[in-house]
């Protein structure tokens, strides 16, 4: 369930819920930018807003809402300072938050919104999600360079927006068991995946409820399949040797954040050696993490997917260099 998710399913059950979002911080904040939280009128709470005293006060508030009839979106500062004259939320990190305060009325308009809305993160589309004083919009032309964008002026103007496509996109290209435990981990961590084959009635494939699409493709066109993009990575984990050099050649100069190749020392050795004849050169194969994943004993499909989510994750934080 993603905080959506938890929004509809109170309001379909004439339930109010308010919404917690993080449109600023500055310093050590714990909040980051884009961090949500969803407060309903019978005390569930569903995400975080940075955690700690200041989260659980923040809640508290929320729930005090609810006593009133009506209320506008608003903002609230925090300052993680004891020292602030003003707005300290308790914690000693140093930084500040502003957290947006959204009120949802179990109406039909606003059931309607976040289905609308819901819909739109299934399919991946590339709309707005935009939160002024005034209200909610959908599907706003509003242009950002980067996936958030929020400005606040005042407590009375301010403007925050987000991209409703995900950030980042996994294309498992091989869809045996490691393919089926990666698509779980990988959705658990934000990502949107898409798996593919080229046998058809397989049963890893046919067991994959966790990826967001699934396909059986000609690994001899996969280039028409894989969209270029720092925010896209791609992992090769065929059934034959040959499917993998393929699907390497077709993808190995894309302009992509990571690419990843599954398969033992001696079978890269030797695919790296066979591109290497057909004219590929070394500055061309060192984009490719292989044998992937970080080395950590991994033996089983489970184990296997957390030590290439884990090299994900560094490659997309960039917190290590490979080389």
């Amino acid at each position: 369930m993603n905080i959506w998710n938890f929004i509809l399913n109170h309001l379909s059950e004439s339930r109010r819920v308010i919404l917690l979002i993080v449109i600023e911080n500055i310093g050590s904040s714990p909040g980051r930018r884009g961090f949500k939280m969803a407060v309903a009128d019978n005390k569930e709470i569903f995400g975080s807003i940075g955690g700690g005293i200041m989260e659980f006060e923040m809640v508290e508030y929320a729930k005090s809402l609810f006593s009133t009839d009506f209320f506008k979106p608003f903002i609230k500062r925090q300052v993680h300072n004891t020292e602030s004259e003003k707005d300290q939320s308790g914690m000693i990190c140093s930084g500040e938050q502003s957290i947006l305060f959204y009120p949802f009325e179990p109406d039909k308009a606003n059931i309607n919104l976040i289905s609308e809305l819901l819909k739109c993160i299934k399919e991946n589309c590339k709309s707005t999600l935009s939160i002024l004083p005034q209200g909610m919009k959908f599907g706003a032309t509003q242009k950002l360079e980067q996936h958030l964008d929020s400005k606040i002026k005042n407590k009375n103007d301010w403007e925050y927006h987000e991209k409703i496509s995900f950030i980042n996109e996994l294309y498992i290209i091989g869809s045996g068991h490691v393919g089926l435990a990666l698509s779980r981990t990988m959705v658990q961590l934000g990502f949107y995946v898409t798996a593919f084959d080229n046998r058809y009635s397989l049963n890893t494939m046919e067991q994959n409820t966790f990826a967001h699409k699934k396909q059986v493709v000609d690994y001899t066109e996969i280039e028409k399949y894989i969209p270029e993009g720092q925010n896209v990575y791609v992992i090769i984990m065929t059934n034959k040797h040959v499917s993998d050099k393929d699907v390497l050649c077709k993808l190995i100069r894309n302009d992509c954040k990571y690419i990843g190749l599954m398969g033992s020392k001696k079978k890269v050795q030797k695919l790296f050696s066979d591109l290497r004849t057909l004219g590929y050169d070394d500055s061309e194969l060192e984009k490719v993490h292989s044998p992937i994943g970080l080395d950590i004993k991994s033996e089983t499909p489970e184990e296997i997917a957390v030590s290439i989510a884990a090299e994900i994750i560094m490659v997309k934080n960039k917190k290590v260099l490979r080389g």
